[in-house]
């Protein structure tokens, strides 16, 4: 079976983070191929051995990626 999620990759000092906020998975990798390949397995093996209830209250419908502005004082 396959199903589709939303990867989050950014980079941490000398390597990417990858992240699926659909089932709050993080893995990581030297390169952000690397890390999205680490994080397919980690979704991969979580839904492999996961128990239905774990997977469904993860799982959510309403997710989305958005930017948004923050004001801030400086020292």
């Amino acid at each position: 079976m396959k199903s589709k999620f939303t990867a989050v990759l950014r980079r941490e000092e000398n390597d990417y983070v990858a992240f699926t906020p659909d089932l709050d998975i993080a893995s990581q990798g030297e390169t952000p191929e690397s890390a999205l390949a680490n994080l397919r397995e980690a979704v991969s093996l979580f839904l492999e051995c996961a128990s239905a209830e774990e997977v469904a209250g993860r799982l959510t419908e309403d997710a989305w990626i958005t930017q948004f502005e923050a004001e801030y004082a400086t020292a």
